[in-house]
C-alpha cells in the first residue's frame, strides 16, 4: 500500500513539472510572411520638376518715341517676324528723307569734282596746268567720294531706326502681357524701352535634380553592370555615344513628364543636361530634358510644375522584398528571417527602397522567407507560424496621354481665342478724329 502510494505521489509531482514545463514555453505567433524573389526591375522613381520655355527673350524698344499701337493679343502664340508694337515713326522718315537728301548732294559734288579733275589730268599732261592745281582737284574728288559713303551710311542708319519703330516677333512663341501702355513715351535706354517677353514653346525644357546618391547608385550600377540602360550593355561606350546621337523616339532610354491630371505627356523627353558638379547645398544633380511639342499645344506650360520618371534604367536580377518587411532602426535596417525550425532570425540588410519596393543589396538570397506583416509581435529566437502570402513587382506599363486630350486642348484654345474681344490696341488718327468733331 505504501509503495502504491508513493508512486501516485511521484507521478502526480511529474505531471505537475511537465504542465509547468508547458505553460513556460511561449506560443507560436501567427505571422504572415513572403518568399524572396529575383528578377529584373526597372528604376522607377519620381522626381518633382518644372517647365520652362527652350528660350524666354525680353522685347525691347531698340529706338524711342511714342508708342503708337499694340497689334497682338497678350498670351496669344504668334510665328516669328509678326509685327507686335508700333512706335510713331514721323521723326524717323524725316531723319530718312534728310539723310537721303544729304546723299544726294554729295553724289552731286562727286560727280562735279570728278569733272573737274577728269578735266585737269588732259590738261596736265601738255602742262597747260600747274602740278598744285592737279593734285587740287583730285584731293577734292577723292573728299567727294568719301562723303558719298558717309551719307550712304547715314541713309542706312536712317532705313534701320525707321524700321525698328515695328517691333517684331524674333521668335515663334508666346507673346506675354504689354508693360507700356499705347501713348506712353519709351526710351530704348532704361526700363522705358522693356515692352514685353516672349516664350517658345517648341520645344520644352523640364528642369529637375536627382539626388547625388541617386545619382552615385545609378552610375555605380552601370559600370558593375548591375543596372542596364535600354539594349546598352555595362562598357559598351560605342552603344552610349550613339544613343547621344539618336532621335529620343529611336532610343529605350528616355523621360515621361506626368501632367497635373495624372496623364502622361505625350511626347518623350530625352535628356540633355546634367551639371558636372553636386550642389553642395541640395546634395542632388541638378538635370534638363527637351520635349518635343509640334502643336505648340499648352499641356506643358513654362513655370509649370510637373513630375518626371526615368524609363529605360533596370535593375538586373535585384533581390526584392516588400517595404513592409522591412524594419528601420537608428543604425541599419532589419529583416525577420524565418528558418527552416520556423525560428525568427534578425538579420541586417542593406538596399534600397523603390516605391513599396526594396531593392536588397546584400544580407539576403532568393527564396529565403522573410515576415512582411505583425514585425512588433515576434522577437529573434521565436517560434511563428508563417502564412505565405503572394508577392509580385508588377511591371511598368508604358503610358501615354489620350491624343483626344491635346485636340481638347487645342479647341480650348481656339474657342477662347475666337470668344475673346481683341485688345490690341492704337492712338486715334487725328483726320478721323477731326471728321467726327465736324
Amino acid at each position: 500500500m505504501r509503495k502504491l502510494v508513493g508512486f501516485l505521489m511521484c507521478f502526480s509531482l511529474f505531471t505537475i513539472a511537465c504542465h509547468k514545463q508547458d505553460a513556460s514555453a511561449p506560443a507560436a505567433v501567427n505571422v504572415s510572411a513572403v518568399k524572396v524573389i529575383q528578377e529584373n526591375l526597372p528604376w522607377n522613381i519620381e522626381y518633382p520638376a518644372q517647365v520652362a520655355g527652350s528660350l524666354e527673350i525680353q522685347i525691347r524698344a531698340q529706338v524711342g518715341g511714342i508708342l503708337q499701337s499694340r497689334l497682338y493679343n497678350e498670351g496669344e502664340f504668334v510665328k516669328e517676324g509678326t509685327q507686335l508694337f508700333q512706335i510713331d515713326d514721323s521723326e524717323y522718315k524725316v531723319a530718312l528723307e534728310k539723310a537721303q537728301g544729304s546723299l544726294a548732294q554729295a553724289q552731286a559734288e562727286e560727280k562735279r569734282t570728278y569733272r573737274t579733275f577728269k578735266r585737269m589730268k588732259t590738261l596736265r599732261q601738255s602742262n597747260a596746268v600747274s602740278q598744285q592745281d592737279y593734285d587740287n582737284a583730285l584731293s577734292a574728288y577723292e573728299t567727294a567720294q568719301a562723303n558719298v559713303k558717309v551719307a550712304q551710311a547715314a541713309v542706312e542708319g536712317a532705313q534701320i531706326n525707321l524700321g525698328y519703330t515695328k517691333v517684331v516677333a524674333p521668335i515663334s512663341g508666346i507673346v506675354g502681357q504689354a508693360v507700356p501702355s499705347v501713348g506712353s513715351l519709351i526710351s530704348p535706354q532704361g526700363e522705358s524701352g522693356y515692352l514685353t517677353n516672349m516664350v517658345q514653346i517648341n520645344p520644352l525644357y523640364v528642369k529637375f535634380s536627382m539626388p547625388g546618391s541617386q545619382f552615385t547608385k545609378l552610375s555605380e550600377g552601370f559600370i558593375s553592370g548591375q543596372i542596364a540602360f535600354g539594349n546598352m550593355k555595362q562598357g559598351d561606350t560605342q552603344a552610349a555615344q550613339e544613343y547621344r546621337n539618336k532621335d529620343v523616339n529611336d532610343v529605350n532610354v528616355y523621360i515621361e513628364a506626368v501632367l497635373p491630371n495624372g496623364e502622361i505627356y505625350p511626347q518623350r523627353g530625352k535628356i540633355i543636361f546634367f551639371d558636372s558638379s553636386e550642389n553642395a547645398l541640395t546634395s542632388s544633380i541638378a538635370m534638363k530634358a527637351e520635349f518635343a511639342n509640334p502643336t505648340n499645344s499648352r499641356l506643358l506650360m513654362p513655370g509649370q510644375f510637373v513630375r518626371v520618371h526615368l524609363i529605360g534604367a533596370t535593375y538586373k536580377n535585384a533581390i526584392l522584398i516588400p517595404s513592409s518587411a522591412v524594419l528601420h532602426t537608428a543604425k541599419e535596417l532589419l529583416v525577420y528571417v524565418v528558418d527552416a525550425n520556423n525560428a525568427v532570425e534578425a538579420r541586417p540588410i542593406t538596399g534600397e527602397l523603390l516605391e513599396d519596393v526594396y531593392v536588397v543589396s546584400s544580407g539576403l538570397k532568393n527564396g529565403e522567407t522573410v515576415i512582411s506583416e505583425g514585425l512588433t509581435r515576434v522577437r529573434p529566437g521565436q517560434k511563428v507560424v508563417a502564412s505565405l502570402q503572394p508577392f509580385e513587382v508588377k511591371p511598368t506599363q508604358e503610358r501615354t496621354a489620350p491624343k483626344a486630350d491635346a485636340e481638347k486642348m487645342d479647341q480650348l484654345e481656339q474657342a477662347i481665342s475666337d470668344s475673346e474681344v481683341p485688345d490690341a490696341e492704337s492712338l486715334p488718327d487725328a483726320n478721323s478724329s477731326d471728321e467726327q468733331v465736324r
